[in-house]
């Protein structure tokens, strides 16, 4: 009995490690090729079957969603991570590089997202304010070192990165969105007095 749970727990973690590997897989195939990448390609560079990625997501639009919700988990899962490790400028800065990259894949399944988010009640809300909350902690970090303006809104900060992505959301535009970022985070530091 005792070795057939443990058997179970250790299929169970090789489900999780092949369900994370085909989420980022899935992940740079929609940023690369949009909502239309290949489920085959994506199984093979997941390192599993294609079999084991229909098990998993039954439907290119579950895959869609759950890569959705994994990234926009990863991203808010950065913010605590980065203040731990780095300054609270540098961190807000790579947090920034992060969402744009975190945009480019969203915006690969961009054909696919408008259906899920409208069958999905409420889930583009709670992932405006999961975002949101995330920024909250490195802006508020940034104001009390004073490296940051005290009038700095979180809110306007996420708009703000999603309006370069916007205009350099593309890979061949990184350069242009990373001198876009810079300019936002000059804006962001205090007043010299």
């Amino acid at each position: 009995m005792a070795v057939e749970k443990a058997e179970e727990r250790r299929l169970r973690a090789d489900a999780q490690l092949n369900e994370d590997r085909l989420l980022e897989a899935a992940a740079r195939a929609f940023a690369d090729e949009g909502a239309d990448a290949s489920l085959k390609a994506i199984a093979k560079e997941a390192g599993v079957g294609i079999g084991t990625l229909y098990r998993r997501f039954p439907t290119r639009e579950r895959l869609i969603e759950a890569t959705y919700r994994n990234e926009t988990a990863r991203l808010c899962a950065a913010a605590p991570e980065l203040l731990a490790t780095e300054p609270p400028v540098r961190a807000l800065r790579t947090w920034m590089d992060l969402f744009i990259d975190y945009m480019a894949t969203k915006h690969g399944m961009a054909d696919a997202l408008p259906a899920i988010l409208a069958a999905e009640d409420g889930l583009r809300m709670r992932t405006r304010d999961l975002l949101t909350e995330a920024g909250r902690g490195l802006v508020s970090a940034g104001i009390e070192a004073g490296e940051i303006r005290p009038d700095a809104d979180p809110s306007d900060v996420l708009m703000a990165l999603a309006g370069i992505t916007l205009i350099a959301g593309a890979p061949s535009q990184r350069p242009l969105a990373h001198r876009l970022t810079d300019l936002l985070l000059a804006g962001l530091r205090p007043p010299r007095t």
